[in-house]
């Protein structure tokens, strides 16, 4: 008879990493720039009263263990106080991303059953011209104080700062199994509507732990960090929880994203490690080059979302004295996969090979399975040749999509197919070659070729479109628009383009418009994406 281990079943939930800041690096600050435009300085200990404050002020409203509630807001010390709180009183921390067409919010909060939206100034019309469709959503809490209120709105928002006040801050959390959900993110980078990931309050703590390692983000007490990627994007990568775990100093902008301010509080702040997809870093260059100025005392920049190009990965380190890492994941990885920092071999490299693999996505994690297959399923080697789909498994990876949307996303030995196509050498350092979804990465943002080309369709004038990304020196990737007109139609680019207006995201919208006679198609009729990659390989968009 197998006998058990003797150690204490503690759960793994999130709300004891804040308390664990809280009671052993409780001076230690979160900074944040505000949408009201000034500057907040807190610690853990003050926004760990406060999410307790949350948990106990949504327990008035009825909100139970398990509902859905939604956060519609930029990095800041309020939205890291209602994320933990919100999930300490038991309840789902819905993170939308505002950068969603309008009906990708709508759909996304309805299917999610969010029963309050917590939102920021900036949101206020968005949230206005939402709120009739969104069926689910009973309290719009805004994230201000009473004198930054609007006077005018049409729906009866609450005041953050009044919902919290009174509360007990040393309110009980709710006690759970490890395996209750925590949080929920959708993807974009299916085809057809987004899908959500609920994250569990085990998944997100284990993830804390691999995050902190040293050959992973190397993140300690004395880490001062600045996470320029949003918390809508899988939970900021995780580093909230990670932040919490060893008490390091949590630096935020807010709504600000651009280059001077990032500067700004690296400098002031000390930020020792900063975290964003590879277009933040491309304006940064451009800004540290114009004004002859340095980001001392950082350490190291974390890149993901897309692949950094080798000449700014060579700027960052060889004029900054940066450590440029790139790191891949995604939001149903919660999201961190693989890291690029090198390895004790890797080293001894020469300088130019060590950048070789810099360029590279990086080596898996511990609590990350990695493997290729081949359409057959057939494992490939590990020879950096092969190239394959890139099959994943571990703790913090998801088992099925919320509500069981998409059915079952795992074959029969428990591995999830990312649809990306990569290659791993025999290190195990990945790289990614192709997707094998066709969707298009902007600013490490997800675009669907699909959705366009159907909506492109119904132009009059055109008779079939298809959609690939092409290079862009700011954004990575870009969409164009390649369509065959009708027989005799008189069909212009700027036509098209204003066909599109209103029925995509603006950021969606394709960069050009390409007319041909002929698009290839496979044997099945599926139009060759691979094919129309090639015709177009020497295409260049404009800055």
């Amino acid at each position: 008879m197998m006998t058990m281990g003797t150690m204490q079943g503690w759960p793994l939930l999130v709300w004891k990493l804040i308390d664990h800041a809280a009671l052993n690096h409780g001076d230690r600050e979160i900074v944040s720039l505000t949408c009201e435009g000034h500057e907040v300085r807190t610690t853990w200990h003050q926004v760990q009263g406060r999410a307790r404050q949350v948990a106990e002020a949504l327990r008035g409203l009825g909100v139970n263990a398990g509902d859905r509630v939604a956060t519609l807001a930029w990095n800041t010390h309020r939205h890291v106080e209602s994320w933990y709180g919100i999930s300490g009183m038991g309840g789902v921390a819905h993170t939308i991303n505002p950068r969603l067409f309008e009906d990708q919010i709508a759909y996304i909060a309805n299917h999610a059953e969010d029963r309050v939206l917590f939102f920021d100034l900036t949101f206020v019309k968005l949230v206005e011209k939402l709120a009739p469709r969104l069926t689910t959503v009973e309290h719009y809490v805004l994230l201000t104080d009473r004198e930054h209120m609007p006077a005018d709105s049409s729906l009866n928002f609450i005041c953050y700062e009044e919902f919290i006040a009174g509360q007990n801050a040393d309110a009980p959390w709710t006690e759970l199994p490890e395996t209750a959900p925590s949080g929920l993110c959708y993807t974009s980078g299916t085809t057809g509507n987004p899908k959500g990931v609920q994250y569990s309050h085990r998944a997100n703590v284990l993830h804390a732990y691999g995050a902190c390692m040293g050959d992973v983000l190397d993140i300690r007490s004395e880490t001062v960090i600045l996470p320029v990627v949003p918390m809508y994007h899988a939970n900021a990568w995780g580093v909230p929880y990670a932040a919490a775990a060893v008490g390091a100093k949590l630096v935020m902008c807010g709504p600000h994203f651009d280059a001077p301010t990032i500067a700004n509080m690296i400098r002031k702040e000390g930020v020792t490690l900063t975290l964003a997809v590879p277009t933040v870093w491309l304006g940064m260059l451009q800004h540290l080059e114009s004004t002859a100025t340095n980001l001392n005392p950082l350490k190291r920049v974390v890149i993901g979302g897309s692949a950094a190009p080798r000449a700014m990965i060579e700027a960052f380190e060889e004029k900054y004295g940066v450590d440029v890492c790139h790191a891949w994941g995604m939001t149903e990885m919660t999201p961190l996969g693989t890291i690029g920092s090198l390895s004790a071999d890797a080293k001894k490299l020469p300088r130019p090979q060590q950048i070789d693999l810099k360029c590279k996505q990086g080596r898996a994690i511990f609590g990350v399975d990695m493997k290729l297959v081949d359409d057959e399923g057939r494992e490939l080697p590990r020879d950096g040749v092969a190239f394959g789909r890139l099959m994943v498994r571990g703790p913090w990876i998801v088992g099925s999509y919320f509500k069981g949307d998409g059915g079952n996303i795992l074959d029969k030995d428990g591995w999830f197919d990312t649809g990306d196509v990569a290659t791993i050498d025999h290190n195990g350092y990945m790289q990614i070659t192709d997707r094998s979804k066709d969707v298009i990465k902007s600013g490490g943002e997800w675009i669907s070729s699909i959705e366009i080309e159907n909506l492109a369709i119904g132009c009059p004038g055109v008779a079939e479109a298809a959609v690939i990304g092409v290079p862009h020196p700011k954004w990575d990737e870009r969409p164009l628009l390649i369509v065959i007109p009708k027989d005799g139609a008189q069909l212009t680019g700027a036509e098209v383009l204003g066909y599109l207006e209103g029925k995509i995201a603006k950021w969606w919208m394709p960069d050009a418009v390409e007319f041909v006679d002929s698009i290839p198609h496979t044997a099945t009729g599926k139009i060759q994406k691979t094919a129309l990659r090639e015709q177009f390989a020497g295409y260049r968009l404009a800055a």
